[in-house]
């Protein structure tokens, strides 16, 4: 039976530590703040809105939300990226995405400053990751693969690791990042040739493809790590998942993060991270 790499445990192990900064931050005079700006009333960005929110909350974090209806215009939107650029009491800013197909989202991503980019949509904070910079900041829950595979004591340096999946949001920063920790990378997708082959190398199998059961048991291999980024929703059995067969991957690996309760539940301690981290940048 696979050891079960729960999130909440390395969620609260990474609040506790957040606190403590927050409170030397307040001391200089210096409140994290975080800036929400959503358009219209998507029921995940809402979701994701609430737990943000309530880890911010308490971890000492002010939040300001920017709504916009979902009919906005352009200029409307700008209006508050500009606002939020400008002002110095704003650390972070989370924009939820995808933006209504009546607003040019490539626009509204370029013209926030990096600097307080805390979820890595802009191309700042993408060459911060791929140059291993402090420009911006990581996508969260790229971030969170790392933050759970450290709490749970792996050693990346010399690891080889598998990632599939190639997308800007998950795939391809977070192999920057393990590369950055000295982790020997391999980068796969749903097109490669005999994917399942080249998943049975790796020691760590990070999957993040976005399609259920992309990942079975002819993909894995005894003792291998297993960090499941995918979360999809299964029709058929009326509930989450991720793109690994769970059932049929668990009993044969060593580890393996579930879904829901992984990776997912770590992604907004990172996402209250990277607002304390813009914070202490802000002093300089």
């Amino acid at each position: 039976m696979a050891e079960l790499l729960k999130g909440l445990p390395v969620a609260k192990a990474l609040t506790e530590r957040l606190t403590g900064r927050v409170e030397a931050l307040k001391a200089q005079n210096v409140i994290p703040t975080l800036a929400i700006v959503r358009v219209g009333e998507r029921d995940d960005d809402l979701s994701y809105e609430r737990g943000a929110t309530k880890r911010c909350d308490a971890i000492g974090i002010t939040v300001r939300k920017f709504v916009l209806p979902a009919d906005c215009a352009q200029d409307e939107l700008m209006a508050v990226i500009d606002g939020v650029n400008a002002d110095v009491a704003i650390h972070g800013c989370l924009m939820f995405r995808p933006l209504p197909k009546t607003l040019d989202e490539a626009a509204a991503c370029a013209a926030l400053d990096p600097a307080k980019d805390v979820d890595c949509i802009t191309e700042g904070s993408l060459f911060g990751v791929f140059a291993n910079r402090s420009i911006g900041f990581p996508p969260c829950t790229a971030e969170a693969c790392i933050q759970l595979l450290d709490h749970y004591g792996y050693e990346l340096t010399g690891a080889d690791v598998t990632v599939v999946g190639r997308s800007l949001v998950i795939g391809k920063p977070v192999s920057m990042m393990l590369q950055a920790r000295n982790a020997t990378v391999t980068m796969c997708h749903t097109r490669t040739r005999d994917l399942a082959a080249e998943c049975r190398k790796a020691e760590v199998l990070v999957v993040a493809a976005g399609h259920i059961g992309t990942i079975g048991k002819d993909a894995v291999s005894a003792g291998q790590t297993v960090i499941d980024v995918g979360i999809n929703w299964d029709e058929a059995a009326g509930k989450l998942c991720g793109d690994v067969a769970f059932d049929e991957v668990e009993p044969v690996v060593g580890a393996i993060t579930p879904v829901p309760g992984g990776v997912g539940s770590v992604t907004t301690a990172v996402l209250a991270k990277h607002v304390v981290e813009a914070a202490e940048r802000s002093l300089g």
